[in-house]
Order: structure tokens, then sequence, then C-alpha cells
């Protein structure tokens, strides 16, 4: 239970970390002070003076520092899944179609609580093709999903997010 949590816990915060800035890309005194710059040492200073001094959250309240609340949060990585801890769990809840690492992974993966039975019944039926292999790792085991909930019309909106 606990591996599971830890497991929800790690998926749902490296996904947000790497979300847009929070405020809009242009938000804060670290970004104004780094303009046109470019390159990791630039990014990672301009990030960290955002952070320590809390400007960018008084802009996005005020309105001020070139920050706002309007945009949407986007990520543009791969999906940062840590199934390593949960492997042994969810492959066994997805063959009985039902448990706790299943309904964590359904949540990662931002399967709406109407849809999660509905979700477990079709990673139950074709778990052969997502656990293909003993020695599967958790990024084939992610592919594998997102590829069978694409083949089914109810769940295929949930590959597009994922």
């Amino acid at each position: 239970m606990k591996r599971v949590l830890f497991a929800s816990l790690l998926a749902v915060t490296s996904a947000s970390a790497f979300a847009e800035a929070p405020g809009g890309p242009n938000c804060g005194w670290g970004n104004m002070l780094f303009k046109g710059h470019s390159g990791m040492p630039s990014h990672f200073v301009a990030s960290t003076t955002n952070g320590t001094s809390g400007n960018a959250t008084f802009g996005m309240t005020s309105g001020t520092n070139g920050c706002s609340t309007s945009g949407v949060l986007t990520y543009g990585g791969k999906p940062m899944l840590v199934l390593s801890g949960i492997m042994d769990e969810l492959s066994e809840d997805m063959a009985k179609g039902e448990g706790e690492a299943l309904t964590t992974y359904a949540v990662v993966l931002g399967v709406a609580p109407e849809d999660r039975a509905h979700f477990a019944a079709v990673t139950q039926a074709h778990f052969s093709e997502i656990f293909s292999a003993a020695d599967v790792n958790e990024q084939q085991v992610h592919e594998a999903t997102l590829a069978v909930l694409k083949a089914d019309a109810r769940l295929a909106k949930y590959a597009k997010q994922a």
C-alpha cells in the first residue's frame, strides 16, 4: 500500500514538475534578469531566482512581474510515470481486473472515476499484450497500455492526454 501511494505521489509530482512555468513563460524576476539567455545554466538560475524569492507567486496574485494565470499549464515531455515501484502489484491487479495499483495507474493516466471499471476490464482482457513477457519494463508496459487504450473507443481519449 505504501509503495503504491509513494509511486503515485512521485508520478504526479514528476509530471507536474515539468509543466509550463506557473504564471506563464515570462513570469518573475529571474526571467526578467535573464531575458534573451538560453541554456541550462540560465534557465536554472532564473528558476531558482523565481522560486526562492517568491516573486513569481506575488506576480501571479497581483498580475505583475510578467505573470498571468489565464494560460493553461502544459507538459511537453515524456510521461514521468514511476511504475518501477508498483510493477509487481500492477501486473497482479491487472490480471485480476482490480486492485490498488491498477486504480493508481488509472488515476495517473487521468482516467475519470466513471471509466475506471471499464479501464480495469479492458486492461485485464489485454493483459498478455500489456505484460507481453516476464522481463517487460515500465516503458514497455506504459506504451502497450496506451496502445490498448487507443484501440478502445471509450478509453482512447486517455491515451491522447497521457
